[in-house]
């Protein structure tokens, strides 16, 4: 019995235990400690991409309080310690929750109206020409036209309840998943779909394995817009007015009739700070569910890079 590299053999030549993990649970384990250590290099490479990112913002709010403390600046313009305070206020009063959550509602509530119309349609205008012939002239027609302009015709019918400014959202949002969603279908590799029809997919096999698959990214990069056209169209409906006085857009309209700029700043760093944080959950979900598609996408980009 001897030990080599590769276990306990004996003088027969059986192998009877392997001392040696195997080559890919090897490297699974060196994958696995660079992403729980990272190198330090990569630690330096994040650290400085931190630094370049808050680098002009940190210094344009400390440029913004020294102008404001030295009173160059007029009275509309609230400096960034009256705003900070003014967040604590709102935050500790309850009343910041109150405005966010009748926010969130609407916006979340009509974009997954929208959203849902417009991938599905799209999706099956893509692989139906007669789904296309209808829908695609009437998204053509009807996009260039300010979605804005049709909430005065939603208030008059459902008033100004959360309903017309749901509607409204839902409208906006529509369109750039629709149209997202039917050229990522159209991009879709036609011998992605032949290969499948060949091995006896049948056709909803081939939507739902192979067509939908492949144009998630092209859905994604649509839902990435349409989020942020939600936060502007959820703050246009809400400056006109609403049932229950509620919303960030209700307060900072009321804000401003009353002169507290700084209550009115406080509500916009609110909305941009929801719509930072629902885009990086938007792109890590992104991450999450594309995981192989965006790995084949770095791989052929390496492949044709060399």
């Amino acid at each position: 019995m001897t030990l080599g590299r590769h276990g306990i053999t004996t003088r027969s030549g059986s192998k009877k235990l392997s001392t040696s993990l195997p080559t890919a649970s090897r490297s699974s384990t060196r994958l696995l400690f660079a992403w729980i250590y990272p190198a330090g290099s990569r630690f330096q490479s994040r650290l400085r991409w931190l630094v370049q990112a808050l680098a002009v913002p940190v210094t344009a709010l400390a440029l913004w309080q020294l102008a404001a403390s030295a009173g160059w600046l007029p009275s509309f313009l609230a400096s960034p310690l009256a705003i900070g305070q003014q967040l604590v206020a709102l935050t500790l009063s309850g009343e910041l929750m109150v405005h966010m959550q009748a926010s969130l509602y609407r916006s979340a509530a009509g974009l997954a109206l929208g959203a849902g119309c417009g991938i599905g349609l799209g999706l099956l205008s893509g692989v139906s020409a007669r789904v296309a012939g209808f829908f695609d002239p009437l998204v053509s027609l009807t996009y260039p036209v300010p979605k804005v302009a049709v909430l005065p015709v939603l208030i008059v019918w459902f008033g100004i309840s959360d309903i017309s400014k749901i509607l409204i959202i839902a409208i906006t949002c529509f369109y750039p998943c629709f149209i997202a969603a039917l050229y990522g279908v159209r991009a879709v590799d036609p011998l992605w779909v032949w290969a499948a029809r060949n091995m006896g997919a049948r056709p909803h096999q081939v939507f739902f394995k192979v067509v939908v698959p492949a144009a998630a990214p092209q859905v994604f990069a649509g839902l990435r817009v349409a989020l942020a056209l939600a936060y502007v169209m959820m703050f246009a409906s809400e400056i006109i007015g609403s049932s229950n006085r509620t919303g960030l857009g209700f307060l900072i309209i009321n804000a401003d009739a009353s002169g507290r700029f700084d209550l009115m700043f406080a509500a916009i760093v609110v909305i941009a700070l929801l719509g930072f944080a629902s885009d990086r959950l938007l792109l890590a979900l992104r991450r999450r569910l594309l995981t192989g598609q965006l790995i084949a996408e770095e791989l052929h980009r390496a492949q044709h890079s060399t």
